[in-house]
């Protein structure tokens, strides 16, 4: 188990980075009025220019494409439920994602900052969860109209 956390956790990085510099790309389009930026101006002034800032944003990408990715060993944890897998892995995501957002600048630096990121960090996680959820069910019910549809022809 601690290989394949590993091993996750090093694959997530790469792609980490790669969903980092996507976002700012995305971000860019809609908040940068025709320019690309980087990284959000708070960040770069508190690291003192806009490259340092963007280093310690790849490097917080990094870490969290490591720990989204070694945390997914949770869904396979046969004896645990899909209540206890969600829940563990909500926690290893916020715990990530909570103290990047608030150093990267991506929440307003203030009680009602957090709750509002919190509440939208959830709500994405939510619907995420729904959505992927969904897309289980429709595969394991493929599965069991197959495994129906071969035992008809056996008999």
């Amino acid at each position: 188990m601690k290989k394949e956390i590993i091993a996750r956790g090093l694959l997530g990085i790469p792609l980490g980075l790669a969903g980092g510099y996507l976002l700012s790309i995305f971000t860019s389009l809609i908040y940068a009025g025709g320019y690309y930026a980087p990284c959000v101006p708070q960040l770069a002034r508190a690291m003192g220019s806009e490259i340092n800032g963007v280093m310690v944003q790849a490097l917080l990408f990094g870490i969290l494409g490591f720990g989204f990715a070694a945390g997914s060993v949770v869904w396979e944890i046969e004896n645990w439920g899909i209540l206890r897998q969600t829940g563990t892995y909500f926690f290893i995501a916020a715990v990530l994602m909570l103290p990047v957002a608030y150093l990267t600048y991506w929440m307003e630096h203030s009680v009602k900052g957090f709750f509002i990121y919190f509440g939208i960090f959830a709500f994405i996680f939510g619907v995420i969860w729904v959505v992927q959820y969904e897309i289980a069910k429709r595969n394991v019910r493929k599965i069991n109209d197959k495994l129906n549809q071969s035992r008809e022809t056996d008999f």
